[in-house]
C-alpha cells in the first residue's frame, strides 16, 4: 500500500505510562477495559460494541459510552497492517512511531490491564523536539486511542528520517493551543456558575466579584428585588456617590432592550446602572447602553474576564466552585516590521 493512503493513529499507555513496557519490550499496542472480555466475538458494528460497554460498565455517564465503544471499534476494525502507530512515551519522553504488524487479539497474560492487542514494528524513536508544537497538541488527545489526521504527513515524514521541526516562536500552531486552553478553560467558568448558582445565588458571587473589586455591598433578599438585585458604593454607609444599582441575569440567553432599559428606568440622577449575565445582549441593548453615559453591561465573556483578573482574591467558597490553577502556555510573539 502507498504510504499516503496508510491512516496514522495515535495512543496512550495510560495516565501514567504504565503499559510503556508492553508498548516498547513486547511490541504491542492496548487498550484496557478488560471486563469486555474478546472484542473479536461481537458482531463487528458500532451498536454491538455500545451495548456491550453499557452492560459491563453501567455507571458511565451516557456520553462516555460511545466514546469508549467507538476507540474499542476502531482498534478492532478499523486499524489496518501496516498503518502507522505513534505513541508519545510519559516515560522516556520520546515520540515512538512504528507500524500495525498484525490483526487485533486479546490476552489478558500478555498485556496485564491492557488484554485487547495488536503487534506493531516500531522503526523511529525521535525526541519531543523534532517535531511542531501542533503535532504534540494533536498526539496529546485526550483519548486513550485516536486518529492523527492534521499532523498525520508530518508522522508519515518523520518515519522516513524527514524532520523539519519549525523553531516554536515562529510555530503558528502555539496559537491554536494557547487559544484552546482559553476557551477550554472560560467553558468550564460559564458553565459552573449556570449549573451551580442559579437565580440568587449568582447575585451573592457577582456581590462577591465586586467586594474583591474594592465595593462594599448589599443584597436584595431572595424573592422579588424589583429588578435591583445589588447595591454596590465605595463608602462604608452607601451614602456617597457613585451608587450602582445591580441586575444580574442567570440566563445564557440574549438579554434584549426591554430588560436593560427597565433596569435604566430604576436609576435616579447621578447613580449608576449595571446589568451582569452568563449571556450575551443584543445590538439593540448594547445601542442603548451605549447612548447612556451611567450604564454598563457586562456579557459573560467579560465577566469571565473579571473573574480571572481578581480570583487570586476570591473566598475558598469560590474557589472550590471554580477550582483554577495558574499554567503558562507559549505566547506567539508578533514580528515588528521595520
Amino acid at each position: 500500500m502507498d504510504e499516503k493512503e496508510l491512516n496514522v493513529w495515535g495512543i496512550h499507555a495510560g495516565k501514567t505510562g504504565d503499559a510503556d513496557t508492553i508498548f516498547l519490550k513486547k511490541n504491542y499496542i492496548g487498550l484496557g477495559w478488560d471486563e469486555l472480555g474478546d472484542l473479536s466475538t461481537l458482531k463487528a458494528d458500532r451498536e454491538a460494541f455500545k451495548a456491550k460497554v453499557a452492560e459491563f460498565y453501567p455507571d458511565k455517564k451516557p456520553g462516555a459510552i460511545p466514546n469508549i465503544a467507538g476507540q474499542l471499534y476502531r482498534f478492532v476494525h478499523e486499524m489496518k497492517d501496516g498503518d502507522i502507530v505513534v505513541y508519545p512515551s510519559k516515560i522516556n519522553r520520546e515520540v515512538h512511531i512504528g507500524k500495525v504488524a498484525g490483526p487485533y487479539k486479546y490476552s489478558p497474560d500478555i498485556g496485564k490491564g491492557y488484554p485487547h492487542l495488536r503487534p506493531v514494528k516500531w522503526l523511529r524513536s525521535l525526541p519531543r523536539t523534532k517535531f511542531t508544537q501542533g503535532a504534540l497538541y494533536e498526539i496529546g488527545s485526550a483519548m486513550s486511542f485516536f486518529q492523527v489526521k492534521n499532523y498525520s504527513e508530518e508522522f508519515k515524514a518523520a518515519l522516513e528520517g524527514k524532520t523539519t521541526p519549525t523553531p516554536p516562536s515562529k510555530d503558528d500552531t502555539l496559537s491554536i493551543v494557547t487559544k484552546d486552553i482559553e476557551e477550554t478553560t472560560r467553558d468550564f467558568i460559564i458553565k459552573q456558575l449556570s449549573q451551580e448558582l442559579k437565580g440568587h445565588p449568582l447575585a451573592e458571587f457577582v456581590a462577591h466579584l465586586l467586594e474583591t473589586m474594592g465595593y462594599r455591598t448589599r443584597i436584595s433578599p431572595e424573592g422579588p428585588d424589583g429588578g435591583i438585585d445589588i447595591i454596590a458604593h465605595k463608602d462604608e454607609l452607601g451614602f456617597e456617590p457613585p451608587i450602582i444599582k445591580v441586575q444580574v441575569k442567570s440566563s445564557e440567553g440574549s438579554i434584549g432592550d426591554p430588560v436593560v432599559s427597565s433596569l435604566y428606568g430604576k436609576v435616579a440622577s447621578g447613580e449608576y446602572g449595571l446589568l451582569v449575565t452568563l449571556g450575551t445582549f443584543t445590538a439593540q441593548a448594547r445601542n442603548f447602553a451605549r447612548s447612556k453615559s451611567n450604564l454598563r453591561l457586562i456579557d459573560g465573556d467579560e465577566l469571565v474576564n473579571l473573574i480571572l483578573q481578581h480570583y487570586e482574591q476570591f473566598d475558598s467558597r469560590y474557589k472550590g466552585l471554580l477550582p483554577l490553577k495558574r499554567v503558562y502556555v507559549p505566547q506567539v510573539l508578533e514580528e515588528i516590521e521595520e
